[in-house]
């Protein structure tokens, strides 16, 4: 039965959790605190950075081209840089912070050199978060926020683009990324895609082209994971595949129900916790 608020909502990151581990999906999308009755996020530097810079981004989309870069982008950077500073951003001292805070200026001074398709015209879905039914007799939403949708004037046409910024964990091949992002494309805006691309940001200066995925191919994958997704709920069964013991999806999300995590701020009805690494380091840091 078609009803939102009991609806499964899925999406590209919600899926990826249940892919590497069940139990993950389940501390990330599912589990509330019993105080606060707010979910659990662990923030890191990488994850800030990521955030700043398509903060940045995206609020040029809705800029008219003629004046899309009047306001330089690293005021802008530094503006919103402001909501992730310190510990809320998973900065433990400030020459970490500094140093992905240059790594986004760099970035960002890359986009101001080389705006490519960013001075083009672009499309903005009128949505706050782009959804669909993907299966409305089954109740499964799939919902996700698209980076940029440049548009091509003499064929009515899209072109999505998704910024990357990290190298060390470049897409794989048989990411579900795109699928999804090509499923959600075509059912929240009128025109066809017929593009999409990444943009790795610290190494490229243009977007490299990816081959489109086949939509009807990417409907029957996407949903067939987001039915195993709604038997895990109904079931309650989030195992993870290493058991008892745990793995490196599920083993930083335990230890902040354990208690090891300091609560760092709480927004969105979400708890946001940092860990203090001592020994070990949070994916994508460098030192």
């Amino acid at each position: 039965m078609k009803d939102k608020y009991s609806a499964v909502w899925v999406s590209h990151s919600s899926i990826t959790d249940f892919l590497k581990c069940p139990r993950a999906y389940y501390l990330k999308n599912v589990y509330k605190e019993k105080e606060s009755g707010n979910k659990i996020q662990i923030v890191n530097p990488s994850l800030s950075l990521g955030q700043v810079v398509h903060e940045v981004i995206e609020s040029l989309s809705v800029i008219p081209t003629d004046r899309r870069f009047e306001t330089p982008l690293v005021d802008l950077y530094h503006e919103a840089w402001r909501k992730v500073s310190g510990k809320r951003g998973g900065f433990m001292n400030s020459s970490i912070e500094n140093d992905f805070k240059e790594r986004g200026i760099r970035m960002l001074d890359r986009i101001r050199k080389n705006p490519g398709p960013l001075k083009n015209l672009a499309v903005k879905i009128e949505m706050e978060l782009p959804q669909f039914w993907i299966s409305e007799d089954e109740n499964i939403i799939l919902c996700g926020k698209i980076d940029w949708l440049e548009y091509f004037k003499d064929t009515d046409s899209v072109h999505i683009i998704d910024f990357k910024t990290s190298l060390e964990n470049k897409e794989d091949p048989d990411s579900l990324q795109l699928p999804i992002y090509h499923l959600l494309v075509k059912n929240t805006q009128k025109r066809e895609v017929t593009k999409a691309s990444y943009w790795y940001l610290e190494q490229d200066d243009a977007p490299i082209e990816k081959e489109l995925p086949d939509y009807e191919e990417s409907l029957t994958k996407v949903l067939t994971i987001a039915r195993k997704m709604k038997l895990a709920r109904q079931l309650e069964s989030f195992n993870c595949p290493n058991g008892k013991e745990g793995c490196r999806e599920c083993k930083p999300m335990e230890r902040i129900i354990n208690g090891e995590g300091e609560l760092v701020a709480q927004e969105n009805k979400r708890d946001i916790y940092v860990l203090n690494y001592k020994d070990e380091k949070p994916e994508g840091m460098i030192l």
